[in-house]
């Protein structure tokens, strides 16, 4: 099993990176491979709606500007068996280069081929300061998953009051995924 995370965190540490860790944790200890994926070290460039909006991008599920890491990271997004979407939160929404990233992969992965159709996905949002935009956040990840065919195994929203059994969640949400466990499974 392989779960890539794709982190639309800019800082190495912080709430959005102890996260991230504890999903690494668990889903290392189900005996997982672990890809994280950090979207600020890429020089991506924003979606410029080629092809009167529907260029390559629909046609061959891929973008023309590939060369600045996103070919790469879809390549990455293939291999995996199960994803993760953490980001802090910002203005009530994902991070800006997780939405720059989300904008072209939606154009590329829209349709039956798309790559993400039918993966396990947990989504993982985290404010800092009020705590404010969680919400929203999770909302904008979900219609995300819902437009590409992703399948949502769980929603994880950690706030720097709830931190502490957050990361166990986390943790053990990111284990059971990597255990094989799939979205409406009884336990």
């Amino acid at each position: 099993m392989r779960i890539g995370i794709i982190s639309g965190n800019p800082k190495q540490d912080g709430l959005c990176q102890s996260i991230i860790n504890a999903i690494k944790d668990g889903a290392t200890k189900a005996g997982a491979e672990v890809d994280e994926i950090r979207l600020c070290d890429l020089d991506l460039k924003a979606c410029q709606v080629c092809g009167d909006g529907w260029g390559m991008c629909a046609r061959e599920n891929r973008c023309s500007y590939g060369n600045d890491g996103f070919d790469d990271t879809l390549a990455r997004i293939d291999q995996s068996n199960a994803l993760v979407f953490a980001s802090p939160v910002y203005w009530g929404e994902v991070s800006e280069t997780l939405k720059i990233f989300l904008d072209r992969l939606r154009r590329c992965q829209y349709g039956p081929k798309g790559i993400l159709r039918g993966k396990q996905t947990l989504i993982v949002a985290s404010p800092g300061g009020s705590g404010n935009g969680l919400l929203s956040t999770l909302e904008q990840l979900d219609r995300f998953c819902r437009h590409t065919g992703a399948t949502i195994f769980d929603y994880i929203g950690i706030n720097r009051w709830n931190r502490d059994y957050k990361q166990v969640a986390a943790e053990a949400a990111a284990f059971a995924m990597a255990s094989g466990r799939k979205n409406g499974d009884t336990v």
